[in-house]
């Protein structure tokens, strides 16, 4: 039976990874999880993985790596206990050779001994910081996802790996931006404070109603638009390299890890076993 995503807002890390692995909940994950890093998932061949990571590496705000899979191993040990990366994210999306392919709820048939998978800091993470500080997410209040856009602003290549960073957006009370900025700081491992406030054509978006991921929120007077780094800025980059084979996240539902997220590192040791 499908669950609802109200009620699994109140649920622990265990109960909610046992329903997004039966498939019985396949939407997005802003909001759930609370005091969890989630990730954004890219999943590729091993003979691209290096040239990934050095992108990765190169790119810190769109891309901040917390954890990557041994070759052809599907448990991600190092962010969660019995952490199965075919099973464990509400929805995928398989893209092959550059190419959207479908959405699938679990991958375990396409699953291979050469595939890597990375996972990339999300910035759904702060956002429970920005709730708790009194500061209203749109998006999270109407159950809808985040909005994601194109931008201008050029990433440093690597390898076959290049293009423009892509962006979420929330629109900020205009006496709390200054707030969100600090309160983003906090978490180098989501992305970190904005790449940019303000007006949206200044980094290459001419419409703030037409994302080109996720669903548009209200645009109102008194709220000023705050741009942050977004983990799909990896995805429209292999993407754009047309690699034989790519597994995502879809955008919006995201793998929760058991890592808390004000981690100062982002792995889970023996010591905590």
């Amino acid at each position: 039976m499908l669950q609802s995503y109200e009620t699994l807002r109140q649920e622990n890390i265990e109960t909610l990874r046992a329903q997004i692995r039966s498939g019985s909940y396949r939407s997005h994950t802003a909001g759930l999880g609370k005091n969890l890093l989630q990730a954004n998932l890219a999943i590729i061949p091993e003979a691209f993985a290096l040239d990934f990571m050095r992108f990765c590496q190169r790119n810190p705000k769109p891309c901040p790596l917390i954890g990557a899979s041994d070759t052809g191993n599907p448990l991600l040990f190092t962010l969660g206990h019995c952490l199965d990366i075919r099973t464990d994210v509400p929805a995928y999306n398989i893209y092959r050779d550059g190419r959207l392919e479908g959405s699938v709820t679990d991958i375990s048939a396409l699953w291979s001994d050469d595939l890597v998978a990375f996972a990339l800091g999300c910035s759904f993470t702060f956002e429970h910081a920005l709730i708790e500080a009194g500061i209203d997410l749109w998006h999270i209040s109407n159950n809808v996802t985040v909005p994601m856009y194109r931008s201008n602003m050029e990433t440093t290549p690597a390898g076959p790996f290049r293009g423009a960073m892509v962006v979420s957006m929330r629109m900020i009370p205009d006496e709390r931006v200054r707030d969100a900025v600090a309160i983003s700081a906090r978490f180098p491992l989501a992305h970190g404070s904005p790449v940019h406030i303000g007006d949206p054509a200044a980094i290459g978006i001419s419409a703030l109603d037409n994302p080109d991921w996720g669903d548009a929120v209200p645009v109102e007077a008194g709220f000023t638009p705050v741009f942050w780094a977004c983990g799909v800025t990896p995805q429209a980059i292999i993407q754009n390299a047309a690699l034989p084979l790519l597994i995502t996240h879809k955008p919006g539902h995201m793998l929760i890890t058991d890592i808390p997220d004000d981690a100062e590192i982002p792995i889970i040791t023996k010591k905590t076993l």
